[in-house]
């Protein structure tokens, strides 16, 4: 059994079930097999080529400390984070399991940490001529050449280097010296459209821009851009939200597996009559004899403000709609269609499941599974499957 620094009731089982703590609200599983399969598929997809594996925000939210382990036993050849403190709490983790592996910082070389990236073995995403200069002299302090990655915005006007930058590294490459490059690499901004004209565009720009950086292996692929086609695959690519179960092809259905399920404790039952009202605002209002659950979960949890009057749940494979705000703590549910021995106190309800993926529920809060993911709280019980 290992325990999730994110919770102290987590833990790890290989039976695929999970035992509930009587003082846990909430339960959130992640299936750790489905994540390497996932990333299987994904690496299948992108024709056997590397794959790095893309771990910020904790792993979308699901750790990163009992997920990287699985990434690197199935043959991740580089890690991603966006930010310097990311990748220093995990270079313990990576230490462990593979020290050699590259851990990139994606947010690049923000001013005063040049020291800190050497000092733990991290490469910045170089992302501006400010940053190039900045990392050459650190170079030039430790009097060795020192690795990074280069990024070139080729359409998305983040990060990155921009068409006049590469005009100016091209007539100066001196600029360069001291610096390794270990990837150039650039991102798709409409991968998840296909026929969006903004990937040709995107495509093309990074192709002009590898004919005057150094030779390096390039990266253009996120997850949705595996999916576009060879022309987009160049060296390795850089999966994110499709190993974590969020669909990468919006438009067909869903190459990889669920990752997460989500239940959450029903409190108290109660018995409501036309006119009565449920929850802040008075939103949801009675229209006849109802049964209302209160459930342990909120927005403090994850479980989106938007999804108000729009979500659902389940017990017992019966379909219930949330009614009424969703608050901090709670959201209610009218469970009059199902049996009461089936609605007590301590009844667990499903969130996320089978029935009700990270994808449907993000299109019933009007927003992506990713925010889903990154949204979820620290107050479930969390056990990891597999």
């Amino acid at each position: 059994m290992t325990t999730s620094p994110s919770s102290s009731d987590s833990k790890r089982t290989t039976s695929g079930k999970a035992d509930i703590p009587a003082t846990a609200a909430g339960a959130l599983t992640v299936d750790l097999g489905a994540i390497a399969e996932n990333f299987r598929r994904l690496r299948t997809a992108f024709l056997e080529k590397p794959l790095a594996a893309v771990v910020k925000a904790d792993a979308y939210g699901l750790g990163a400390a009992q997920v990287v382990p699985v990434l690197v036993k199935e043959g991740a050849r580089s890690i991603f984070v966006a930010q310097p403190d990311e990748a220093i709490a995990l270079r313990p983790v990576l230490d462990a399991c593979h020290p050699a592996l590259s851990l990139y910082v994606l947010n690049g070389l923000m001013p005063g940490t040049e020291a800190a990236c050497v000092e733990h073995s991290l490469l910045p995403v170089l992302n501006s001529l400010g940053e190039i200069d900045a990392w050459r002299a650190e170079a030039g302090r430790r009097g060795r050449p020192l690795p990074a990655a280069i990024q070139v915005d080729s359409g998305m006007s983040r990060l990155g280097l921009q068409p006049a930058d590469l005009d100016i590294l091209q007539g100066a490459p001196d600029r360069l010296e001291g610096i390794v490059p270990t990837l150039v690499m650039s991102h798709l901004a409409c991968a998840d459209e296909p026929q969006h004209p903004q990937n040709a565009l995107q495509l093309a720009a990074f192709r002009a821009a590898l004919r005057t950086l150094p030779n390096a292996p390039a990266s253009l692929c996120n997850s949705p851009g595996i999916f576009l086609g060879q022309e987009y695959h160049f060296d390795l690519a850089r999966p994110g939200a499709a190993v974590y179960g969020v669909n990468p092809t919006p438009a067909v259905a869903n190459p990889v597996l669920p990752v997460v399920g989500l239940k959450a404790r029903i409190l108290q039952v109660r018995a409501i009559d036309a006119p009565q009202s449920v929850g802040y605002g008075a939103t949801h209002r009675a229209t006849g004899p109802a049964r209302i659950a209160t459930v342990a979960a909120g927005y403090a949890d994850g479980y989106l403000r938007s999804l108000s009057g729009r979500g659902r749940a389940w017990i017992n494979g019966h379909e219930v709609p949330v009614v009424g705000r969703i608050s901090m703590d709670l959201i209610t549910l009218d469970v009059s269609g199902v049996a009461p021995d089936s609605v007590r106190p301590g009844t667990m309800v499903d969130l996320l499941g089978p029935q009700h993926g990270v994808d449907d529920l993000a299109r019933e809060a009007g927003t992506i599974g990713y925010e889903i993911l990154t949204a979820l709280g620290k107050r479930y019980h969390r056990t990891y499957l597999g």
